[in-house]
Formats: structure tokens, sequence, C-alpha cells
């Protein structure tokens, strides 16, 4: 591919390059490439345990997916929420294989929440390590919704699409998270 056409196709929306690819436009999808794979693979290294080899396999089957469902995108459809869904699907299915949820469900279930009532100095670090051990602990349908909408910072109607969900819901879900968050570092306060 020449630089002037690189230089055209960055300056495209998402939908006009999938559009492209989808009429058997290569260049358009590996400029889709470029802007998806490192939040993909980010979503997944959180998703999947932190296991980079299992994030960067989980991405390739991402767009090796978008790319042979490539026809089949309707135009006009957000791509993002496109390659989100498919991630999601993903994670289902390695939940499922893995039975990884059934058994943080029993888990979280079995625990009882208690309230350390430890006097502790936090600088931000600490909090970061706190914040990302309460996130480990969600069950993986809550946590992919606060990655999906914090980190990845999709809208509520996109998260929705995605999960199959009405938008009340996924709005009830991040209140959950935010109450469940606000609980688990409740002993952080004031310090």
């Amino acid at each position: 591919m020449n630089i002037f056409n690189m230089k055209s196709l960055r300056h495209q929306t998402d939908e006009q390059l999938m559009a492209k690819a989808a009429v058997d436009n290569d260049s358009a999808f590996e400029e889709l490439y470029r802007r998806y794979a490192r939040r993909l693979k980010g979503f997944f290294y959180r998703q999947l345990g932190g296991d980079e080899n299992l994030a960067d396999d989980a991405t390739h089957d991402v767009f090796l997916r978008a790319y042979e469902a490539r026809y089949r995108y309707k135009e006009g459809s957000n791509v993002a929420t496109w390659f989100f869904t498919i991630a999601y699907n993903l994670c289902r299915n390695h939940y499922r294989r893995n039975a990884y949820e059934t058994q943080m469900l029993a888990s979280l279930d079995a625990e009882p929440i208690t309230e350390h009532q430890i006097d502790v100095e936090l600088d931000s670090e600490k909090l970061d390590q706190a914040l990302e051990q309460v996130l480990s602990e969600l069950p993986d349908p809550l946590h992919q919704i606060f990655s999906l909408h914090y980190q990845e910072e999709l809208t509520i109607p996109q998260i929705a699409e995605i999960f199959g969900i009405p938008e009340g819901t996924v709005k009830s879900r991040l209140n959950k998270i935010m109450n469940i968050i606000r609980k688990k570092l409740k002993k952080y306060e004031n310090h």
C-alpha cells in the first residue's frame, strides 16, 4: 500500500473503513486493526487473568472472526461495539469452557464481606492495587461491564447492545459495581 493510501485511510471513520473492508479492501481492515488491537488486547488481558499470551490469542481471534464476517457487517453499525461484542462472546466462551464464572460466583457467595478496621496509610499506587483486587473479585459479567465503561469508555447503549440487555440493567449493574467498590474500599477513606 502506498503512503498516500495509508494517510487517506487514517482520516476515515471506523464505519467507513469497515464498509470498505466488507468489499475486500484489506488495507481498510489493517487500519481498523491498527486502531483496535491494543485496546482489545488490554480488555482481554484484564478479563482473562492477566495472561498476555491468552490476551494475544483472543485478540487475534477477534480480528480473524471479524475478517471472516466482514461481509455481514451492517453499514452504519458502530464498529467498536461490533468488535467488543465479539470480544465479550470470546470471554464468555472461555469462562464457560473453564467453568471459571461458576467457581467465581460460588466463591463470592461463600465469602462473608468483612470490614477490616486497619489504620492504613495509602499512596495512589496502593489504592490502585486495592481497586484492582476488588475488580478481580467481581463476577466476570460485572468486571466486563466496568472495564467496557470505565476503561474502554464505551457508552451505556453500546454496552447494552454488546450484552443484549436493557440500558437500565447496565446502569443498575454499574451502580452495583460502584457500591461494591465503595464498600470494599471504605477502609481507605479519610487517610
